[in-house]
């Protein structure tokens, strides 16, 4: 299987998570476009869903599922995403689509984390994908210096611009041994928005799709 086919393989076998009637929140990148694609075979079924991207939003959108703001949802039965790396932990790497932020939101409201990647993003310890660091511009080259104090080689990532506003340090050099430890200590940098650590907020399932088919890993 090409890894665009492990990719659609999880993001319809994400599917056996959603509940008839509910909101489901929905993340951003290629695998996560498979999901909803998914989710439209089921459109009818689901009240509709909550987006962390405006493309996600408008990929729902012409899929004729309805997108909820929000502020107006209590709460979220599953959020089902990508990743750009996960460790034995469920811990991940995630923002190499830029909307981090609004996933680390998301998923932050949801009672459940489904994980949907290829196994190629499986890795023992986090870092060899660069860790992406939202900041809000004024405060880049500060975050910057900080992040090389902590052991990082930080690269302005050129010509991307949030759905923020804001803008993307992807930050190279890491073998990051606690992302507990380092997610907090960057989010406290003044002038990040957020870091693409899912240390705090880890998945609590992964369907990781293989040349065997889709595993199940859970918490």
């Amino acid at each position: 299987m090409t890894q665009d086919e492990l990719k659609k393989a999880v993001g319809w076998a994400a599917l056996d998570y959603i509940t008839p009637g509910t909101i489901v929140g929905v993340g951003t990148g290629s695998t996560a476009a498979h999901f909803i694609d998914a989710l439209g075979s089921i459109k009818h079924q689901i009240e509709g869903a909550v987006s962390s991207s405006d493309a996600s939003t408008a990929k729902l959108k012409s899929l004729g599922i309805p997108v909820f703001d929000l502020n107006n949802v209590d709460r979220l039965a599953v959020y089902v995403d990508g990743a750009d790396e996960i460790n034995p932990q469920m811990q991940m790497i995630k923002g190499g689509g830029a909307a981090l932020t609004r996933e680390k939101i998301v998923a932050a409201v949801a009672d459940k984390f489904i994980c949907i990647a290829d196994a190629s993003k499986q890795v023992p310890v986090l870092g060899k994908f660069p860790l992406p660091v939202e900041v809000i511009p004024m405060a880049r080259s500060y975050v910057a210096r900080e992040l090389v104090k902590l052991g990082g080689l930080p690269e302005y990532r050129q010509s991307v611009v949030t759905d923020n506003g804001n803008v993307i340090l992807d930050v190279h050099n890491l073998s990051i041994v606690d992302p507990y430890a380092l997610e907090r200590a960057i989010n406290a940098l003044p002038g990040v928005v957020t870091v693409g650590l899912f240390a705090a907020r880890a998945a609590d399932v992964a369907l990781i799709g293989g040349p065997d088919g889709v595993r199940t890993i859970s918490k």
